[in-house]
């Protein structure tokens, strides 16, 4: 949806760049171990999600104003690719190297699942969910769900364990939607 918003308005008023960013760097972090651990799904899928993720980013930057910010921010991302890249490459030897790279990706997860905590808070102070997104939400607990039965399947800690927090953060959304329904928002 954002991106038909950008498309639509010629513009990113509204639009946060820094999901785009992480969940980019994420895809690539995640394309990374399952190269390494020669793992299809998690390769194609994160294949495509690092190419539609960088889509929004060049339309990002294209609509955006102030491009000299987003494209430093850009760069930060490679570098810590780059970075990420030559520290699990050079540094970790390959017999733990699936192990600090599947932590790594679960770290970077969870901390993504539980970056929308600061919405609910503001969600619980206002009492209206206008500042969530219901198809996000869908999307998240779909996705979550998907890829901890996946992890499950496969006893794979670093694909189960990051993507539980995404299962309970939406289910305590869908509990918001069901408290705080739209039609009672307060008009300002």
């Amino acid at each position: 949806s954002d991106l038909r918003q950008m498309l639509a308005t010629k513009s990113v008023e509204n639009i946060q760049f820094l999901p785009f960013l992480t969940t980019d760097a994420n895809n690539l972090s995640w394309l990374g171990y399952g190269c390494l651990k020669g793992d299809g799904t998690v390769i194609t899928v994160n294949a495509i999600g690092a190419a539609l993720q960088t889509l929004y980013i060049l339309v990002y930057l294209y609509y955006s104003p102030a491009k000299r910010p987003v494209l430093l921010q850009v760069l930060l991302l490679l570098a810590v690719v780059v970075t990420g890249c030559g520290y699990f490459t050079i540094l970790v030897d390959t017999g733990t190297r699936l192990t600090h790279l599947g932590l790594f990706c679960s770290i970077f997860t969870i901390s993504m699942y539980l970056s929308p905590l600061a919405d609910l808070a503001k969600v619980v102070r206002s009492k209206s969910t206008r500042f969530l997104s219901f198809p996000l939400t869908v999307t998240t607990l779909v996705a979550s769900s998907s890829w901890t039965l996946y992890g499950l399947q496969l006893h794979d800690p670093y694909i189960t364990v990051p993507n539980v927090p995404g299962i309970v953060t939406s289910l305590v959304r869908f509990w918001l939607f069901q408290r705080y329904r739209p039609e009672q928002d307060k008009l300002y």
